[in-house]
């Protein structure tokens, strides 16, 4: 899974991935020579008689069949300089986002590739309590109706943004434990140390539940911190907590029964997913291993 490819298409680095209310799956990937912060280039190689990059958005049916593609540069928008993030909102709009250099801002476009908004102005450095801009935003999430869009903001802040999904205005942003958020270079994670008042980031996901909460991903600190979405902290939980370079809580997805009862973390350094009990936030089972079989993760 996918299919084949049309037209000699190989895909980079897989970096985000969603799904409309069709169960039409979405992914954005590094289809050319850009190089975000985990190093990855893409397989662009304009010397070879094999291959083309695919577009940067692919678009197929449940069975793996493309259906459409698009993006990259066009009028009226920046294009992330780095693509990270991807997800589909209630509404089947498709959100981007991106870890560039530069890539302050994330982008809101139809599901057939139409430009719909620009939120944040791009060409920005870090400013963790900026009201007009992100950096390095790293995934876009969203509430039940999908008024509200959770941003993981991301490799250069360390906060949560929510902004109004309909008119991109910023409406609030938080740092760890609810703090201020404070841009002061925290240096190198230490195994066993007291946590970090401030997020160690980057912070690599935001995913708001239906129950009011909203659960995020600080990758490198080892932990995930749950908040109620108007920023209220409420308690926080480790996995593999002595995991050193890019960390451990990469990515979450919850189950989609309506209680949300369990949550699947991706642990990208160990190479597994974590089975989480939502109400205990036990972790129940892991599964994966780290190789270059089908069925192993190098980088989940």
């Amino acid at each position: 899974w996918p299919q084949p490819l049309p037209n000699h298409w190989i895909l980079g680095s897989s970096i985000g991935v969603g799904v409309d209310s069709q169960d039409n799956v979405f992914m954005i990937h590094r289809g050319n020579a850009n190089v975000g912060n985990e190093g990855n280039a893409g397989p662009d190689q304009p010397d070879a008689a094999c291959c083309a990059p695919a577009p940067p958005v692919l678009q197929f049916d449940p069975e793996g069949n493309l259906v459409n593609s698009w993006g990259g540069p066009g009028n009226g928008y920046d294009w992330p300089a780095s693509n990270h993030g991807l997800q589909v909102d209630p509404q089947d709009n498709v959100w981007i986002g991106g870890n560039g250099g530069g890539d302050s801002h994330i982008l809101k476009f139809t599901r057939d590739g139409r430009f719909l908004m620009q939120v944040g102005v791009a060409g920005q450095g870090p400013d963790s309590n900026s009201m007009t801009h992100f950096s390095q935003v790293t995934k876009v999430s969203f509430d039940a109706d999908g008024d509200e869009a959770f941003v993981g903001d991301g490799y250069g802040n360390k906060r949560v943004v929510v902004v109004d999904a309909n008119t991109g205005e910023f409406l609030r942003y938080w740092g760890a434990y609810g703090n201020r958020p404070d841009d002061t270079d925290l240096g190198a994670f230490v195994a066993d140390a007291e946590p970090r008042q401030q997020f160690v980031g980057p912070v690599h996901c935001a995913e708001p539940t239906n129950d009011g909460l909203v659960y995020v991903c600080d990758r490198m600190a080892n932990r995930i911190q749950i908040f109620q979405q108007d920023g209220t902290f409420m308690e926080e939980v480790f996995l593999n907590p002595r995991t050193l370079s890019s960390g451990a809580v990469w990515e979450m997805a919850f189950s989609p029964d309506d209680d949300q009862t369990f949550i699947y973390v991706a642990d990208g350094i160990n190479r597994m997913v974590h089975v989480l009990d939502r109400a205990s936030m036990d972790v129940l089972y892991t599964f994966g291993d780290g190789g270059r079989q089908p069925g192993s993760f190098y980088g989940v």
